[in-house]
């Protein structure tokens, strides 16, 4: 099918990218949809060839030989869902040169739209240039990628069925949620389990306490007597089951994602991991992979840097980062973009010489939500990330305080992998000199410059 520009009668014939040279001339662009994909490459100078294919696998290995044909050696798609995954893959699979394009880079003036018009389109811009590629982490990285998601995934189908049991046993006044921290703890589990089992006496339920719990046996007892009414009772059951049933899931998922680690250079050695801190080795979380210390060796091994020893990071917000960021920060060309691609920079608007807006942009960008969680976690800190963000509090609110700590840890994580080198923890009362000193320069600076010499008291 060829597509041909018409020139309608009366008018000369618009050319928009007239005076501007082809960069990429052996260009494709590809409009994905459920059922269909329409690929277009450049015919003659005036002329796109288009053509419509299905989205089964003969077909996606048949887009790759009719590309070849016509010489074709980079595609641009648009991230459709998922629906562009499988072709991507093939395409990457037959030597042909990818990107990704998110539909905010495609908006086009608002009028006709059809699938044709969309991969010429993209065609056309690919050609001169005018698109870039969306960020994608190395290839023997996606796959473990996936794993984690879905392991998120599982976290938060388990989450609801927690809060049916805690809201049934309130429902039956039983204060379970107030006389412990946590339900699903050592303590929580064994009362919970007890009481589905047939247990309503509170003092039998209350010896099962750990012995490390805070409230009293007595304590606990007065909190577990209730009505025990049976329908609240039945919901208990029924969410302990699914939480186990979640719970065996996730414990599966850890040994796929050990078993895929395993698997990706295995040849590489990581070197000899340092002891952690004293405060990162006692920390502990319930969603965390239970084997956190051969994970902690996999990461070394893959990325050539400890992540996990950063102040604010553990093993899974380092697992996060490294198989979202992946470990080539070539595709970043300065700290800056990196920072940016995090969603941890402001977004400048100017117009006239005016400042519109200058704020964050709102993203899903898991690994700068994984920079803002380390940015959280060290608010009461002795650390230097913890003085800073501390600093800025005081002149800012909390939102900006944790993105500007969170923008610092990044920075940091950047040059980690970046340059190889470890992570070398200063002292907060050095920090805070360097600090004094910087802000006395600035000062006598300003002084100087106002015609006044700044004096010590």
């Amino acid at each position: 099918m060829k597509q041909r520009g018409r020139r309608t009668k009366g008018m000369e014939e618009a050319h928009p990218f007239a005076g501007m040279s082809q960069v990429n001339k052996d260009a494709a662009g590809v409009d994905i949809g459920a059922e269909e994909i329409v690929v277009c490459v450049a015919g003659d100078e005036h002329t796109q060839i288009v053509k419509a294919f299905g989205n089964y696998t003969v077909d996606l290995q048949n887009i790759g030989k009719w590309l070849h044909e016509y010489d074709v050696k980079t595609i641009a798609m648009e991230s459709t869902g998922v629906y562009w995954i499988p072709l991507f893959e093939e395409m990457e699979r037959q030597g042909f040169e990818c990107l990704l394009i998110s539909s905010r880079s495609l908006r086009r003036v608002s009028g006709r739209k059809s699938d044709i018009q969309d991969a010429q389109w993209i065609q056309t811009l690919h050609s001169y240039g005018l698109l870039e590629s969306s960020f994608r982490p190395q290839a023997e990285l996606v796959g473990l990628r996936t794993m984690l998601r879905h392991r998120s995934q599982l976290l938060e189908h388990r989450a609801p069925h927690i809060q049916h049991m805690q809201k049934a046993l309130l429902q039956m006044n039983v204060q379970l949620s107030q006389a412990l921290s946590d339900v699903t703890g050592e303590t929580g589990q064994a009362i919970i389990r007890a009481i589905v089992a047939g247990e309503r006496e509170p003092e039998k339920l209350a010896a099962m306490r750990d012995r490390n719990c805070k409230k009293s046996a007595e304590e606990i007892g007065k909190a577990l007597t209730g009505t025990w009414r049976e329908e609240h009772l039945f919901i208990v059951k029924q969410s302990l089951e699914l939480y186990d049933f979640y719970t065996k899931q996730v414990e599966e998922c850890d040994a796929e994602i050990e078993r895929m680690y395993a698997m990706i250079r295995p040849d590489w050695e990581g070197g000899e991991l340092k002891p952690l801190p004293q405060k990162k080795r006692n920390s502990h979380s319930k969603n965390a992979p239970k084997n956190k210390e051969e994970i902690r060796k996999h990461l070394k091994r893959i990325s050539g840097v400890d992540l996990s020893v950063v102040d604010g990071f553990g093993v899974s917000l380092a697992q996060t980062v490294i198989m979202e960021v992946g470990t080539d920060m070539n595709k970043f060309p300065s700290e800056k973009h990196f920072c940016s691609w995090l969603g941890l920079a402001p977004k400048h608007e100017i117009s006239g010489a005016k400042v519109l807006k200058n704020k964050t942009m709102k993203t899903k960008n898991r690994a700068g939500q994984a920079f803002r969680m380390a940015a959280q976690s060290v608010k009461r800190a002795d650390c230097v990330f913890g003085s800073l963000y501390r600093r800025l509090k005081s002149r800012l609110d909390k939102a900006q305080a944790t993105v500007a700590t969170a923008h610092a840890i990044a920075r940091v994580v950047y040059r980690m992998l970046k340059y190889q080198v470890e992570y070398e923890k200063i002292c907060v009362e050095e920090y805070e000199q360097k600090y004094k000193e910087a802000q006395i320069k600035y000062m006598k600076k300003k002084a100087e410059k106002l015609g006044f010499q700044l004096v010590p008291a």
